[in-house]
């Protein structure tokens, strides 16, 4: 390997290595089909990927697929889908948790066998009730001492289907007074009557997470099971279930601190809660932190990997500022995104002494800071639109656009000196006027005054119209992400919707194209766009606070 820092994970994964623990590395992504992957998890698949890649060895992609009561086949493609867009490859290691559910009924047969397993016929809450606390020893269940014989004819019956839902689980047999409560002879399969999106109706028993996953690793050859630090706990239990049913080779559990951004909305109930609310339009809504909402925003693959570089590898949990994410983004664009021009909230500015019928095209370089990029042609004549925001009738001090009176360059063309404007009945200026002078054409090297404002424009005759969406925080920051009940604090202005125009040269948009509108920010089409109206989706403003520490 080549002499670089390495992360606790890579120092733990170097030592085994050596030691002839394990020959190869086998690292996997093991999400639950029941919701859409965000960007918590981008870090998990990025890690394990990185590992196998790293160090020459495999990448799994495997569904843990063993509760069907919340797992869907949208759920299955949508992740498919998140995986590939972040550019981690499974090949042909795509796995179901389903897919064993035969050699797991085996092994839990096995334990049986050994005396390490039992039916217990408590009630969810007894068995509860009979765990103990972090304080006091749990009490054995009175089934506890079962003949294996009979735990075995029942767990048959079991599958069978002989029992109702709730009524007989089968339990590892451990220790009641462990000071580790997932010790206490944890539930390890349960009576459920469901149809399975693999399986079908096959099953009427189903593993649970803490029995099944540890065998799925094993099964697939898994060598370094890595996890979030909620799992540190279940360990100990990972590692007596592989002990137990046998394995020459057993996988190796390591933690690491899960990636938290402040201020947004990442369970899966508050989401379920904000689709079914028709607050968002989906698990892509452009305002959520989904991988598939993120794609949909306009984020790159590039930036969240930057994203989840610069975080780092840790064993504490911290939170992370979502403006590193907004960072992470005009990074990776600034230097290959086009510098378009599209104004988003639109007045209408008359240049009344130019030619009528004139058009002129101007030349306009695509990126000032990547000559590689080019230029392009942009249409000007004499009606223009230009952003509401760059006139005021009655302006205050500094304020250096159009006002009347007051002359600024318009960006890439000509000095016009605002002459007054128009307004309909309530008040609303509709027209703005301006004169301009020919000699100031942009390019031609008039020194002959200088002005302190420049404003960006499309040309009236040739602009294209569009929907413009202007997203901020979904989460209302001042009152806190959840309120009393659970439910999320949603700011009322997360979504703006305008009625803008762009360039010219934006009429053959695709999905997913992306660009920077002049002083706007950065935008993304979104797949909703028509060859009639197209949708664009700001990304991110230019202009942010955050630094990145030193």
């Amino acid at each position: 390997m080549e002499n670089t820092a390495r992360n606790f994970i890579e120092t733990a994964i170097d030592k085994d290595l050596e030691e002839g623990v394990y020959h190869e590395v086998v690292t996997r992504f093991p999400p639950e089909p029941n919701g859409y992957l965000h960007i918590g998890h981008a870090k998990a698949i990025l890690l394990n990927y990185g590992l196998a890649q790293k160090y020459h060895g495999t990448f799994h992609l495997r569904f843990d697929d063993t509760n069907p009561t919340k797992e869907k086949t949208e759920f299955i493609d949508s992740i498919k889908k998140d995986i590939q867009w972040l550019g981690a490859d499974w090949g042909e290691h795509l796995y179901f948790a389903s897919d064993y559910f035969d050699r797991m009924y085996e092994s839990a047969v096995k334990l049986i066998k050994k005396g390490k397993a039992y039916v217990c016929e408590l009630s969810a809450e007894e068995i509860r009730a009979y765990r103990g606390t972090l304080t006091e020893p749990g009490k054995e269940s009175p089934y506890r001492n079962r003949p294996i014989e009979e735990n075995l004819q029942i767990f048959e019956d079991m599958k069978n289907g002989r029992y109702p839902d709730g009524s007989r689980v089968l339990r590892a047999k451990i220790d009641m007074a462990s000071p580790n409560i997932n010790m206490r002879d944890p539930v390890i399969y349960r009576v459920a009557h469901m149809t399975h999106h693999n399986t079908g109706d096959k099953w009427c028993i189903y593993p649970m997470y803490d029995f099944a996953h540890p065998l799925e690793d094993a099964f697939e050859g898994v060598t370094h099971s890595i996890c979030t630090l909620e799992f540190e706990d279940h360990r100990p239990l990972y590692d007596w279930v592989i002990r137990e049913v046998g394995f020459d080779v057993p996988p190796r559990q390591i933690e690491f601190a899960k990636m938290y951004l402040t201020n947004v909305v990442t369970g899966k109930r508050y989401i379920k809660r904000l689709i079914e609310q028709q607050i968002v339009d989906g698990w892509d809504d452009p305002r959520l932190v989904t991988i598939a909402a993120l794609r949909r925003r306009g984020f790159t693959p590039e930036s969240i990997r930057m994203f989840v570089e610069l975080c780092g590898v840790a064993k504490g949990n911290s939170s992370v500022d979502y403006a590193m994410l907004e960072y992470c983004i005009r990074e990776d664009l600034k230097m290959k995104a086009n510098r378009m021009m599209a104004v988003i909230d639109p007045v209408k500015l008359v240049i009344d002494n130019y030619p009528e019928e004139d058009t002129e095209w101007m030349e306009v370089a695509n990126n000032p800071e990547n000559p590689d990029l080019g230029s392009r042609k942009v249409p000007f004549c004499k009606e223009l639109y230009i952003e509401r925001e760059d006139f005021m009738e009655e302006p205050p001090k500094k304020y250096f656009r159009l006002f009347p009176g007051n002359e600024v360059r318009l960006m890439n063309a000509y000095f016009v000196t605002c002459t007054g404007c128009e307004k309909d009945e309530s008040g609303k200026v509709t027209v703005v006027h301006a004169t301009y002078d020919p000699e100031t054409r942009s390019g031609s090297g008039f020194t002959g005054r200088k002005v302190k404002g420049t404003i960006h424009w499309v040309s009236a005759r040739h602009s294209i119209p569009a929907q413009i969406r202007l997203y901020e925080n979904i989460v209302n920051e001042e009152a806190g992400v959840y309120d009393a009940e659970g439910n999320v604090n949603v700011n009322p202005n997360s979504l703006t919707v305008r009625e803008g125009w762009l360039e010219t040269n934006l009429k053959d948009l695709k999905a997913y194209d992306k660009f920077q509108f002049v002083r706007n920010g950065y935008f993304s089409v979104d797949p909703d766009t028509t060859e009639d109206k197209p949708v664009i989706n700001r990304i991110v403003s230019l202009k942010s606070s955050f630094k990145l520490p030193v």
